[in-house]
């Protein structure tokens, strides 16, 4: 099994070879995605950026997510997600954008959004897609498994190009 390292040096390397570009959009993970990213030499051929977007005024100001979605859904949404990396790709002009949302914990969850519980979007040319987990663990190991799912799923997309 590829470590988190192996998975961002697959990430930067077959988006190159794709020609795609790549931008995040972070809450719970609070830029660890980018600094993962950004660790492997090369990763500025593909790589825009980052929006580290952890209180809603932020995703609201910066990504473009409506306060209708945030009142109505809450910032751990489906919704909310896919807002994120829309206004992401949108922002950074990148090629493909993802965004994570979620409860790292320890505080902070409810019976319908447990601590663990996260939402990933994905955006490209093809749409926007959510999908959710829920981790197990503390904080910390949370939002580690946040950033390998991202990268594994940009991974699989780049795959399927």
């Amino acid at each position: 099994m590829e470590n988190i390292e192996e998975l961002a040096a697959r990430v930067i390397n077959l988006f190159r070879e794709k020609g795609l570009s790549l931008a995040l959009a972070e809450s719970c993970t609070g830029g660890m995605i980018a600094e993962t990213v950004t660790c492997v030499a090369g990763a500025s051929d593909i790589f825009f950026g980052s929006a580290v977007t952890y209180v809603n005024t932020a995703k609201e100001h910066i990504l473009g997510v409506s306060r209708g979605t945030l009142d109505k859904h809450g910032a751990v949404s489906s919704e909310c997600a896919a807002e994120m990396a829309r206004g992401a790709r949108c922002i950074y002009g990148a090629d493909v954008a993802m965004s994570v949302t979620g409860i790292a914990g320890p505080g902070g969850g409810s019976k319908d959004k447990p601590v663990g519980t996260v939402w990933f979007g994905l955006s490209s040319e093809y749409g926007t897609e959510t999908f959710s987990r829920v981790f197990d663990g503390d904080r910390a190991s949370v939002r580690r498994q946040t950033v390998e799912e991202v990268l594994r799923r940009l991974v699989a997309f780049a795959e399927s190009e």
